[in-house]
């Protein structure tokens, strides 16, 4: 299973991509835990679909936007709910 999310936004310099899933790693350095959030929730993200045999994959480019994808495998036979 693969679903994304896509922007067009401000997009990630390339030299930050290999580190946007770091914990407390902020691409934008004006950033502030009060202004910008803690630098956890990509980190979080990744630990969760790693723990389900899945994984994040990033793409952006500057001025274009940003997309990620998540791949998770797919659960054969799928539990069913009560």
């Amino acid at each position: 299973m693969v679903f994304g999310i896509s922007d067009s936004g401000v997009g990630i310099a390339a030299e930050d991509l290999p580190h946007i899933f770091d914990r407390f790693y902020r691409a934008d350095r004006a950033r502030t835990r009060e202004s910008g959030g803690s630098g956890l929730g990509l980190a979080i993200v990744q630990r969760l679909v790693e723990a389900q045999g899945g994984r994040v994959a990033v793409s952006s480019a500057v001025g274009q936007g940003t997309t990620f994808r998540v791949y998770l495998p797919s659960c054969v036979p799928c539990p069913t709910t009560p």
